[in-house]
């Protein structure tokens, strides 16, 4: 998990740094598969890309633009999903490793369930770089490339606390707090940058969850499927909700926020104020439409094509570029981690966020 050095975080997460950090070191710095200087293998190697379920556009798109982008640059792709689980992920990167891949990039359905495989895989002599979501419990990770998660949650935060003083001056403001899947290594940095900013206003009285239920493990949505949280929701609006307004809902992700808002539409209540992420087509016509609040920006293209950037360098015997060493332990190492900056999405800034992106730039006009 991230250790945040930034004093203004540390008490939010001092839980997650306790468990994550516990007789942990800070990892030495990165060795890359071949010796720097010359070419660590032949530019028309095979390079794995192990890829969870279809659960969001964004994946959807990372197939696309890593086929291209590896074939392109000369490189055999083999990019695979996992859509049957994490046994069917489990093989695939065992398939790779005897194709002979020498760069495997994995996006984790359960990052704590690949160590076997991540271990046959560097016995092997491949790089290991964990995509998106990190790679837990194992050494056998080499890098680490991922928007920066935390903030993400904060800008989350940021964002509901912004939009329910929008609709009403003060408070207190009634919302519930959804999370995204407990075997995502993200779905827990997501919450607590999120409740870095909301647990001081739930404290004070500002904000106020009237199902109590405020914990991640309480707040989790298995496999991030639309339908339990939609099932969720339900629930809480049936049980607490029946002559009280929700006025928020902090969801970790557009898929989940579409979900949350046909059950409230559902119950005959007016759409709360409700965070998001991803930037999917949906969402973004809702945010200009005026329901959905808010998304996250994380330009796929450009975490794809990061690293790809790396397996350039890996291949060319070269260190790849970091810019953050020292926050994100997997219990085990330190993973040396290039982090991109998302971007915050409101009706403010929906027409210039997109302008340059093919798919939501036209949309946006």
């Amino acid at each position: 998990m991230r250790m945040i050095g930034k004093a203004g975080k540390a008490a939010a997460i001092a839980a997650i740094a306790a468990l994550a950090l516990t007789a942990c070191g800070r990892a030495e710095s990165p060795t890359p598969g071949g010796t720097a200087g010359g070419e660590a293998f032949p530019k028309d190697s095979s390079i794995g890309v192990a890829l969870p379920q279809k659960t969001s556009e964004n994946w959807v798109l990372a197939e696309k633009l890593f086929n291209d982008g590896l074939n392109g640059a000369g490189f055999k792709a083999d990019v695979q999903f996992a859509n049957a689980g994490v046994s069917e992920q489990q093989n695939q990167i065992s398939a790779m490793v005897t194709k002979g891949a020498k760069v495997i990039i994995v996006g984790a359905i359960d990052g704590a369930q690949l160590g076997t495989q991540l271990k046959q895989a560097k016995d092997a002599g491949a790089t290991i770089i964990a995509y998106d979501r990190l790679l837990l419990n194992t050494e056998n990770v080499d890098y680490y490339v991922a928007y920066d998660n935390f903030k993400v949650g904060e800008l989350q935060g940021q964002a509901l606390l912004e939009g329910l003083k929008a609709k009403k001056a003060s408070g207190p403001y009634n919302i519930e707090l959804f999370a995204g899947s407990p075997d995502d290594a993200n779905a827990r940095v997501f919450f607590d940058g999120a409740m870095s900013v909301l647990k001081p206003k739930i404290d004070d009285g500002t904000l106020k969850v009237l199902s109590g239920q405020t914990s991640f493990e309480q707040a989790v949505t298995q496999a991030w499927k639309s339908e339990n949280a939609q099932r969720r929701a339900d629930t809480l609006l049936a049980g607490s909700y029946g002559s009280a307004s929700l006025d928020g809902v902090l969801s970790p992700n557009d898929l989940l926020a579409r979900a949350i808002m046909t059950s409230v539409k559902a119950a005959g209540k007016p759409v709360p104020v409700i965070t998001g992420q991803d930037s999917e087509v949906e969402s973004v016509k809702s945010i200009m439409a005026g329901e959905q609040y808010s998304t996250i920006n994380k330009d796929t293209r450009k975490l794809v094509e990061h690293a790809i950037t790396m397996v350039k360098d890996i291949q060319a015997g070269k260190t790849p570029e970091i810019n953050d060493d020292k926050s994100y332990n997997n219990k085990v190492k330190t993973v040396p981690a290039y982090l991109l900056e998302p971007v915050i999405v409101t009706s403010a800034n929906v027409k210039t966020a997109y302008v340059d992106d093919p798919v939501l730039g036209p949309i946006t006009k």
